[in-house]
């Protein structure tokens, strides 16, 4: 099943793949993948009449920062 980041992952991924050069390019392809799945959620959440986001399946960001050095 695909979720809403991996909707904006790949929408993102995929507009800068054909049309993105350059950091400027890359910000507004992220913005617009962004978009898309924002949109997508919303119209889920009015077609269901549910949240696909609650206080039940949101975990909130860690509070120690994770080191990228192995």
């Amino acid at each position: 099943m695909l979720n809403i980041a991996a909707l904006a992952e790949l929408s993102t991924r995929q507009i800068a793949e054909t049309t993105a050069v350059g950091l400027p390019a890359n910000k507004k392809a992220a913005k617009t993948g962004g978009g898309i799945a924002h949109r997508a959620r919303i119209e889920l959440e009015s077609k269901t009449g549910r949240k696909v986001v609650t206080g039940e399946n949101y975990l909130p960001p860690s509070k120690t920062k994770k080191s990228l050095k192995p």
